[in-house]
């Protein structure tokens, strides 16, 4: 059982969205939180929400596509702190594309953070959480880590090798003091579809119809999706579900594990944006 009351706990993407909400929660849990994020009013943000609840936090200016600068980090971190006890690869990106449209610039930049970002950090931290009693690396996935969907190729790519890595981290560490765990949430109310890159010719119009469908049919708050990971890591649970959809989709995938797709997508307009039409659907179940 991993308890939180005075661990250092490293949180990436920590400036809205689920990043915050762990931020916040983890706080109130008694941890000291190292939030990591390039935004800083939204990093400025989550640490005012934790100090105002008398939670302990540090904030950190982060590119995690940066190598060099996520190891410069953690010895930050080690240097202030001695070392982390648990680190969330939470930061993560995302592109809206036919595979045939999508430039090879956009496939780089989603894997580059959500990919890489997750191996920097990872690496970068490994040393100082064996060097701990016990340590837990959680790498944030996704239920498109689980099923791919039409015009998601980049992210599916990244939050699969996710998925991959992470699996093979655990197996490794099997034996050690370091927990691991993949988390695979399914629709979050965050901002990602707001912030996500669209084809140039897409009309602002078209962006922001996909970001209200996808805020109408995310089932989980950032915050009740928190207290689910949160809960997952204490029972050190090396696969966290969070949200109905998330376990629908499981579900349907150890069923159908080629088909699902005839399931899933059959009669789906081709043209539409990501997978919004999907979630749709299993909302209806």
């Amino acid at each position: 059982m991993t308890d939180f009351p005075g661990k250092i706990v490293v949180i990436t993407g920590a400036a809205s969205g689920l990043g915050r909400a762990l931020a916040v929660e983890l706080a109130a849990r008694g941890a000291h939180i190292a939030a990591a994020d390039l935004d800083r009013q939204g990093l400025a943000e989550t640490a005012r929400r934790i100090q105002e609840s008398g939670g302990s936090v540090a904030t950190y200016l982060l590119d995690v596509a940066d190598s060099n600068a996520v190891h410069a980090f953690a010895q930050e971190i080690e240097a202030a702190h001695g070392g982390a006890d648990i680190v969330i690869n939470n930061a993560g990106v995302a592109q809206i594309a036919r595979v045939e449209d999508l430039s090879y610039e956009d496939l780089e930049w989603v894997m580059k953070v959500n990919f890489w970002g997750m191996v920097y950090g990872t690496k970068a931290f490994l040393p100082q959480l064996r060097a701990r009693p016990s340590g837990h690396i959680v790498n944030i996935s996704s239920i498109f880590g689980l099923i791919a969907v039409p015009h998601q190729a980049a992210y599916n790519a990244a939050k699969f090798a996710i998925r991959g890595f992470t699996e093979a981290l655990r197996h490794e560490m099997q034996g050690s003091s370091i927990k691991v765990s993949c988390v695979h949430p399914g629709g979050i109310r965050t901002n990602i579809v707001r912030n996500a890159r669209f084809l140039q010719s897409t009309q602002a119009t078209v962006r922001e119809e996909a970001a209200d469908g996808f805020d109408r049919i995310a089932f989980t708050s950032p915050e009740a999706a928190a207290r689910t990971i949160i809960r997952g890591i204490a029972r050190n649970r090396a696969r966290i579900l969070v949200g109905p959809d998330a376990r629908i989709i499981d579900w349907i995938q150890r069923l159908l594990p080629v088909s699902y797709g005839r399931l899933l997508f059959r009669g789906l307009p081709r043209d539409r944006l990501g997978g919004e039409e999907m979630l749709a659907r299993l909302a209806k179940k």
